[in-house]
């Protein structure tokens, strides 16, 4: 299962989390319909890659702060952060394969 992120956890689980692996952020919103084909992917990506990587999904209303910190204008938005930066952002839905091997550059 994937984490949750938000405003509160973001810099101890997300920016910290990243100086000893990639994280994965799904940025979302309930009522996107793209988010809500994403998040089974994201699932099991988090599965997929637990040892390996953290992946959650921050939820946009709530967390707003770190939404509008790191510019995310629509959704879903993925990003990637690794040694406690950004590295790489996807927009719109993204595939299990794609998302995996993306990950990987960065373990």
């Amino acid at each position: 299962m994937s984490k949750n992120f938000n405003d509160q956890n973001f810099q101890s689980e997300v920016i910290e989390v990243s100086k000893t692996k990639p994280v994965l952020v799904d940025f979302f919103a309930n009522w996107c319909m793209p988010c809500r084909m994403q998040a089974p992917i994201i699932d099991e990506v988090s599965e997929l890659m637990k040892d390996k990587a953290s992946v959650g999904k921050l939820d946009t209303e709530e967390a707003q702060e770190t939404a509008t910190k790191y510019n995310v204008m629509s959704i879903p938005t993925l990003m990637i952060f690794r040694n406690g930066e950004l590295k790489e952002t996807m927009m719109g839905m993204q595939p299990k394969e794609s998302l995996i091997e993306i990950l990987k550059k960065y373990i």
